[in-house]
């Protein structure tokens, strides 16, 4: 049982969930897929049901990725106004090339920062429990 516990608690959750590996051990896989979960970790066995990122990381992607490109879309047409197309060539492929690493790496995150602070769904008190 100390072997187990002492292979848990080398892996710091977050940076290894942001890896794409499990937040419990390090070593097991995180995404099945490109954004998909695999159920559980192949190498320690974390059930991953408790995680549940939303929309969370699409959210700061768009926050992120979108004041980059968008000032960088805005100084361009400043400095140099150039045709539209210019534009689509230029910021399109661009924000997909940043924003899809993003998400992945921001999913995990948010995965391994509810792995680590042992994050729930939120529950309403039943009437008569508010002091337990």
């Amino acid at each position: 049982m100390a072997e187990d516990s002492a292979l848990h608690a080398k892996a710091d959750p977050v940076r290894a969930a942001t890896r794409g590996r499990c937040p419990r051990c390090g070593e097991g896989r995180l995404f099945k897929g490109f954004l998909s979960l695999e159920q559980r970790c192949a190498h320690c066995g974390l059930d991953y049901d408790f995680a549940d990122a939303g929309d969370g990381p699409a959210v700061f992607v768009i926050l992120i990725i979108g004041f980059i490109v968008c000032g960088l879309a805005l100084w361009l047409e400043v400095t140099v106004s150039p045709p539209l197309w210019v534009h689509f060539i230029l910021w399109v492929p661009l924000t997909l090339i940043l924003c899809l690493p993003l998400l992945r790496i921001l999913k995990g995150t948010m995965i391994g920062l509810q792995y680590r602070n042992r994050a729930a769904e939120g529950r309403l008190d039943e009437p008569g429990e508010e002091g337990r």
